[in-house]
């Protein structure tokens, strides 16, 4: 099994050439917008108030076409068509859950694939993102852990996910009274802070005053424990942190989550109790699968208090029936079992609530994503 570690694959450029040779704005930041229009005409007077206008069509209402951006001047359209395009990922196939999740298969424009998918719920509807194609983390219960790490995505590849969920919603122009998707999540494939730079400027650009409008509160960035950059998330994005626990010793954790060996239990708690901008109003989220045999015990319950506790962390335990997965070697807890486990929790004092399974019949729960043509090339190769 590969022991995961600081793995920086190969990207494709952050202001990337379509096909046809024209530079994707998507993704770009407000600078980088602004520099890209100087350097394809647009007087240096006017970059600024054009890159607003841009902006805001693109993030706020969601055009692709600049010929329908009304108060920008023709000429100024026409440089425009000339030079660049406004990109969407293109939605290979898109599969709805009889609960309401539906879950996109997204093909990029060099053909990689990943998954995303959007959960309606009834105060809120969030989509959940995500920051690779693939994954190198292994963690040993979860389906996008089986497939090989093949890049990072882009901030544009990141931010298009939102763009062709609010495309299928039928949600724009954005707004913050009645939308549908309220709430982010960097849940989906991949580690987000092995991609920290292309990560952090896409939520930049989702939380933009002028554009999407999506308050750091209303995005949770998920992490394994790469404890090196968790300082640097909260300082440089600032939005809630969830942690993927899963165990409370460093031998089981080794096992379901590899990269515990590379940073265990104590750097990683360590590193939860430093995350700034923690308290009680706003506590870190540990994410506990729940796994027969292996981490739901009666003294498993009792260890995780005493660890959050003992760290003093301001926290709420997220716990995950396991979904199950072609070729997994795990079960899922016994509903009694999962349970009592709350209930201990609950009873010591922290939020511990069990997170209802979501998509399941469309393979878009919890650790069940894998980019669909890769489970059909096995297929075929069977």
């Amino acid at each position: 099994m590969q022991i995961p570690g600081a793995i920086d694959p190969l990207v494709a450029p952050r202001a990337p050439l379509s096909a046809n040779g024209l530079t994707d704005i998507l993704g770009l930041s407000r600078d980088e917008l602004r520099t890209a229009l100087i350097a394809a005409g647009v007087p240096e007077r006017q970059a600024r108030m054009r890159a607003g206008q841009i902006w805001h069509w693109v993030y706020h209402r969601g055009v692709t076409d600049f010929e329908a951006m009304g108060n920008v001047a023709k000429q100024v359209r026409t440089l425009l068509v000339a030079r660049f395009i406004i990109g969407r990922p293109e939605i290979t196939d898109a599969q709805y859950s009889e609960d309401g999740t539906r879950k996109y298969l997204v093909k990029f424009a060099d053909g990689s694939e990943a998954e995303c998918v959007y959960i309606p719920e009834e105060d809120r509807g969030t989509l959940c993102i995500s920051s690779q194609v693939g994954c190198t983390l292994n963690c040993r219960f979860c389906h996008t852990g089986t497939q090989r790490l093949v890049r990072n995505l882009t901030a544009g590849e990141i931010v298009g996910q939102l763009m062709i969920a609010r495309d299928d919603l039928g949600e724009w122009p954005a707004s913050t009274e009645g939308r549908k998707v309220t709430n982010i999540v960097m849940m989906g494939m991949g580690e987000p802070l092995y991609n920290f730079d292309h990560v952090k400027q896409a939520l930049q650009i989702l939380m933009d005053e002028e554009g999407v409008q999506l308050s750091r509160r209303r995005i949770t960035l998920s992490t394994a424990g790469v404890v090196p950059e968790m300082q640097r998330c909260g300082e440089e994005i600032g939005v809630n942190l969830a942690v993927s626990l899963h165990a409370v010793t460093n031998e089981i954790r080794d096992e379901i989550v590899p990269l515990n060996k590379k940073y265990p239990l104590e750097e990683l708690l360590k590193a939860c109790r430093a995350y700034p901008g923690t308290h009680n109003a706003r506590r870190i989220t540990f994410e506990y699968v729940m796994l027969k045999d292996k981490n739901d015990s009666d003294a498993d319950a009792k260890e995780l208090v005493r660890l959050l506790r003992a760290y003093d962390l301001p926290a709420k335990v997220n716990l995950i029936p396991f979904n199950p997965w072609p070729g997994s070697i795990y079960e899922c807890s016994s509903d009694d079992r999962i349970r009592r486990f709350s209930d201990l929790v609950f009873s010591m004092g922290i939020s511990a609530p069990v997170r209802t399974p979501r998509g399941r019949d469309i393979m878009a729960a919890c650790g069940q994503l894998k980019s669909a043509s890769e489970k059909l090339r096995k297929s075929r190769r069977a």
